[in-house]
């Protein structure tokens, strides 16, 4: 079972709707969590030490998860999507962006 993180700024659009959409796949687990000290749910080290693959939204995401946890992430897949911060929490064209991205880097099927 391969446990999936994925983080955003807030964890209120991207990173929930991601939640929300690959929590259905077989062989996977999914939690999110943003990195703002306002966000839902905040990333903790607990969460990445859970994780094997984490999946940043953008670039300065991931570069602020490597720069906090550089340590905890040597056996860990740190990932950038690319997805800029301009959708809404479950928008049909976040979904389809996240469709089209994160099942290829999973290799899993739905």
């Amino acid at each position: 079972m391969k446990k999936i993180l994925f983080v955003c700024t807030q964890n209120r659009l991207r990173s929930p709707t991601a939640e929300k959409i690959f929590s259905n796949y077989d062989g996977i687990k999914v939690k999110s969590a943003g990195l703002d000290p306002n966000a839902r749910t905040h990333l903790t080290l607990e969460m990445i030490k859970w994780a094997d693959i984490i999946f940043a939204m953008e670039k300065s995401h991931q570069e602020k998860i490597k720069k906090k946890y550089q340590d905890k992430l040597k056996t860990k897949k740190l990932i950038c999507l690319n997805i800029p911060d301009e959708y809404d929490y479950m928008q049909t064209e976040l979904i389809e962006v996240l469709n089209e991205k994160v099942p290829k880097l999973l290799k899993v099927n739905k």
